[in-house]
């Protein structure tokens, strides 16, 4: 059954009108009255009212642009990685980063935060910044909608890494377990790091790597360097590897 991504309360009995997005889709696929969908929205609680999971729907109406649906059965399934990961990751170049978000949001990630650092290839600022991030959001969409996920990860707008460190609040027991991507001597190996019901936020350098000097500020603000092994990994080979490893 095609599953799209609502951002609306989902409530049994009611009719909603699809956001444009979702009733393209409907429209692609040539769907007609009667067909039936399965929609899901951001997760329990979000609105306020909203419990997660996904509702069974039935497209009542096709016009020119409108797709109409009746809200039918909830089902309180959820497919989430059994750790809260958020990825912040030095923006690779060309096509990896759609790549990346994509195989990030089927791998379970709670958000992505794309960072511009010395060694960044692709520099983002302004309208193209905002664009681009409005494409990330919506190819992760389109991998929750695919892998089944019905928490579509946050893709945050992109700032340098300096910006991004100092925007950190690390106070506080919830605060998740800081991990850095590194291949300093004598780092330890993800594999044998005990993380802590609070989830992990882990930071990953782009092609090169982050400076020794953007390391030591990681460290600084209380990052745990780790590594994935002897091999040198692309950035988003590097950065999907440790997700798969922590969700």
């Amino acid at each position: 059954m095609p599953r799209f991504f609502c951002p609306a309360p989902l409530r049994t009995g009611d009719l909603l009108d699809l956001p444009a997005g979702a009733a393209r889709h409907v429209q692609v696929l040539r769907l007609q009255p009667g067909d039936s969908i399965t929609l899901f929205n951001h997760g329990p609680g979000w609105d306020g009212v909203s419990p997660g999971g996904e509702f069974e729907a039935r497209v009542t109406l096709m016009g020119r642009s409108q797709v109409q649906v009746e809200i039918g059965t909830h089902q309180a399934v959820e497919r989430e990685a059994q750790r809260t990961v958020h990825l912040a990751v030095g923006m690779p170049a060309n096509e990896r980063m759609d790549w990346l978000v994509e195989k990030a949001a089927e791998l379970g990630v709670a958000s992505i935060q794309p960072l511009m650092t010395e060694r960044s290839v692709l520099r983002l600022a302004a309208e193209r910044a905002v664009k681009k991030v409005e494409h990330w959001q919506s190819v992760a969409i389109a991998a929750c909608e695919q892998c089944g996920g019905n928490r579509v990860p946050v893709v945050h707008g992109v700032k340098t890494l300096t910006q991004w460190l100092a925007s950190l609040n690390r106070d506080g027991a919830d605060a998740p377990q800081a991990l850095l991507l590194s291949l300093r001597e004598g780092t330890q190996a993800l594999r044998s790091i005990e993380t802590g019901a609070a989830g992990v936020l882990f930071l990953s350098g782009p092609e090169g790597g982050l400076s020794s000097g953007e390391e030591n500020a990681a460290l600084t603000a209380g990052f745990q360097p780790v590594t994935l092994g002897a091999r040198v990994l692309r950035s988003e080979t590097a950065a999907l590897t440790a997700l798969a490893r922590l969700a």
